[in-house]
């Protein structure tokens, strides 16, 4: 990343005009944790990548849909997490638990990033399961502000990032059947 890329995210997140919004939704969620949640809480952070990974084993062995839909979501995983990983490596915003470690930094979340990427790629391919996935994705961005791994801002751009590595994928996917679709003469 050059100089001027990195002097102007670092600029951002210094004068970040969403810090107060940050800080008064940590504060709430800090104030509001409960015993009866940081079970699921913690599981749905722990947890997702586990479950993201069976689910897509068993698309695998579900026909050609499950198949085109893994393909779909490597496509779509692929840009977030390098977008995810170069954010956090230039950005170096620390953690609200106070964590500064720069190849865990804060902004922007992973889990969310991926958890909304496939809750894009499920929507495009089965509306029917839009909603849970989507109810299921939120719950993963939720848990990391709620654990205080992460500020709102950083799930939220994680959310921003996942439509758009769904979108790129849904463009291949689109470009891949055409091009592999026969060719009719007149």
């Amino acid at each position: 990343m050059n100089l001027t890329v990195r002097v102007a995210l670092l600029s951002l997140t210094t004068i970040w005009p969403g810090q107060p919004l940050d800080d008064a939704v940590r504060a709430w969620v800090q104030a509001h944790r409960t015993p009866a949640l940081e079970a699921p809480m913690r599981f749905a952070s722990d947890r997702a990548r586990l479950v993201l990974i069976a689910g897509g084993a068993i698309a695998l062995f579900i026909g050609a849909p499950g198949r085109a839909f893994v393909l779909e979501s490597v496509v779509a995983l692929l840009p977030v997490n390098v977008a995810v990983e170069a954010l956090k490596w230039g950005v170096n915003r620390t953690r609200p638990s106070g964590d500064t470690q720069r190849s865990n930094s804060s902004f922007p979340s992973s889990h969310a990033a991926n958890a909304f990427t496939i809750a894009a790629v499920i929507t495009r391919r089965w509306r029917r399961a839009a909603i849970p996935a989507w109810l299921a994705a939120t719950f993963v961005a939720a848990s990391r502000v709620y654990l205080d791994r992460h500020w709102l801002s950083d799930v939220a751009f994680a959310l921003v990032l996942a439509v758009g590595g769904a979108w790129l994928a849904a463009r291949f996917m689109l470009r891949r059947r055409e091009s592999s679709a026969p060719v009719t003469e007149a």
